[in-house]
C-alpha cells in the first residue's frame, strides 16, 4: 500500500486516540504502565528447529504493524510510547522489513542486545504485561498477576470494536488487494481448467502475498469440496468441476479482509439450478447488507438470513412445503450451519463482538453485538450440501418434505457462500468489498 499524506495523518490521529484511550484504561484498572509483547518465535515441532512465521500479538499491531519477535512496546499514561527492538538478529533469518515510514515518528525506538534486557528498561510502579508468552513475562521480572490482567484486557479489546479512520483505510486497502485475487481466479475458472493448488498459487501471485502473509489460509474449493466449510487440503489434479468457491483475503498493515465468492460454469439442468441458487444467495446477501442498522442486534440479521434462505429453498423446490412449515422444522439450519458473520480487523475473527452467547439455535454465530457505528463485520450467508448433515433429514420423519433427487443432483457442486466486509455508518453501511469487486 503506497504511503500517502492522508494515511500518515490518519495514523497520527490513530496513535493520539490510542494514547489517550490507553491512559484512561490504565488509570481505571490501577496500572501505571503496560508492556505489550510482539510475540515469540514458535517451533513447528519439538523434534526439529523449524519455526512458524510470526503472527504478532494483535494488541501490539493495534499500535504498529511490525512483525518482529520479542519487541516490547511500553505505554505510560501521558508519555510518548517506547518501542524496544532486539538488535542482535540471527544470521540464519531476518524479519521482513517494515515499509511504513509513517510509523516511526510516533515512537521512541530503542535497541537492546537481548530480549531479556527489557527487564532493566521497564518503568517503575505497577506494570502489566499483554502477550501470550508467560516465560517472556517472567524473564522481564513481571509477576503472574501482571500477565494479561482480565479487566485491562477487556478494556483494550473493547477499543478494537469501533475502527478508527486509519483502520478503515487499511481495511479498505486489504479489500482492494484481495479483489485482484478473486478477479484473477474468477477469470481463470471461466476460461480454463486448473487444480485447487494451481488456483491457490494464482491467488497469491495476483495479490502479491506469500502464504503466511494472508490473514487466514485461503479456502479454494472446487465442486463438492465446497461442502467442507474450511477446505484447505488443495487438490492437485484438474477435475473439470462445475463450481468454484473461493474464501480468501489479504492484509494491509496488519488489517484483514475476508471475501468469499462462488462461480458456476457448464450447462445442463443441475448447473442451471445451482446457478439460480448462487444468484439467489447473492440477492439475499445484498438484502441483508442493506438491512444493517445502528442499534440492531446482529443476531437479528442472522435470523433474517435463515428466513431468506428458507424462502429460496422453497422457491427452487428443494423443499416441498411452505416457508412457514420449513422454518418450523428448522431445515435451513442443515443448509446453513455456520453464523452469518463476524467482526473483522486485526484478526479475521476480531474481538469484542461476541461477549454474550448466541441463542441455542445459533451455536456458531461469532457476532452477538448490538450494531454500532464504525464496527466492521462480514455478512456471509451460504447454502451447502453436506452429507453428514443431510443424512439425518434423509432418514427422518420429514424426509418427504425434501426433494432428494434434486439435492443429490446439486451435491457435486458442494455449496455457495457470498461474503462482503461492511463498515457501519451512522446511517447505512459502506460495503468495502463491493467498492472493488463486482461479479
Amino acid at each position: 500500500m503506497p504511503i500517502s499524506i492522508d494515511l500518515a495523518d490518519l495514523y497520527r490521529d490513530h496513535i493520539a486516540h490510542l494514547t489517550a484511550a490507553y491512559g484512561a484504561a490504565l488509570h481505571a484498572t490501577g496500572w501505571d504502565a503496560v508492556v505489550i509483547h510482539s510475540g515469540s518465535a514458535l517451533k513447528r515441532s519439538q523434534f526439529d528447529d523449524q519455526y512458524w512465521p510470526l503472527r504478532p500479538v494483535p494488541h501490539f499491531q493495534h499500535w504498529l504493524p511490525l512483525a518482529e519477535a520479542d519487541c516490547a512496546l511500553v505505554i505510560v499514561a501521558g508519555q510518548r510510547p517506547v518501542l524496544h527492538r532486539v538488535t542482535a538478529m540471527s544470521f540464519w533469518e531476518a524479519p521482513t522489513p517494515l515499509d511504513a515510514p509513517h510509523v516511526w515518528p510516533h515512537f521512541d525506538v530503542r535497541g537492546l542486545l537481548r530480549a531479556e534486557d527489557v527487564a532493566d528498561a521497564l518503568p517503575t510502579g505497577k506494570v502489566a504485561f499483554i502477550g501470550e508468552d508467560r516465560a517472556r513475562a517472567a524473564s522481564w521480572r513481571l509477576p503472574q498477576a501482571a500477565i494479561t490482567p482480565p479487566e485491562l484486557l477487556r478494556q483494550l479489546d473493547a477499543m478494537r470494536v469501533r475502527k478508527s479512520p486509519y483502520e478503515i483505510a487499511c481495511l479498505a486497502d486489504a479489500n482492494r488487494r484481495a479483489a485482484t485475487g478473486h478477479i484473477a481466479l474468477r477469470d481463470a475458472f471461466r476460461t480454463s481448467d486448473a487444480s485447487e493448488l494451481d488456483l491457490h498459487l494464482a491467488y497469491l501471485r495476483a495479490t502479491g502475498q506469500d502464504d503466511p502473509e494472508t490473514p487466514y489460509k485461503n479456502i479454494v474449493a472446487l465442486g463438492q469440496n465446497a461442502a467442507t466449510l474450511h477446505h484447505i487440503a488443495y487438490g492437485r489434479t484438474v477435475t473439470g468441476a462445475g463450481s468454484l468457491l473461493v474464501d480468501a483475503g489479504a492484509s494491509s498493515f496488519g488489517y484483514a479482509s475476508d471475501i468469499t465468492r462462488t462461480w458456476v460454469r457448464g450447462a445442463g439442468e443441475a448447473s442451471d439450478v445451482f446457478r439460480q441458487l448462487v444468484d439467489g444467495v447473492e440477492a439475499l446477501q445484498l438484502r441483508l447488507c442493506a438491512d444493517v442498522r445502528v442499534g440492531m442486534p446482529y443476531e437479528d440479521l442472522h435470523e433474517r438470513a435463515h428466513q431468506h434462505i428458507t424462502a429460496l429453498l422453497c422457491d427452487l423446490r428443494l423443499l416441498r412445503c411452505s416457508p412457514d412449515e420449513a422454518l418450523a422444522h428448522k431445515f435451513s439450519r442443515t443448509f446453513l450451519p455456520h453464523g452469518l458473520g463476524h467482526s473483522l480487523g486485526l484478526q479475521c475473527h476480531d474481538v469484542g463482538c461476541a461477549l454474550v452467547p448466541p441463542k441455542a439455535d445459533n451455536p456458531w454465530l461469532r457476532n452477538t453485538s448490538v450494531i454500532a457505528a464504525q464496527q466492521v463485520f462480514t455478512i456471509e450467508p451460504g447454502v451447502y450440501f453436506i452429507e453428514a448433515l443431510l443424512e439425518p433429514l434423509r432418514q427422518g420423519a420429514q424426509a418427504a418434505l425434501l426433494d432428494w433427487s434434486l439435492i443429490d443432483a446439486l451435491t457435486p457442486f458442494g455449496g455457495v457462500r457470498i461474503e462482503d466486509d461492511l463498515q457501519v455508518l451512522g446511517s447505512g453501511v459502506r460495503n468495502l468489498t463491493r467498492e472493488v469487486l463486482v461479479g
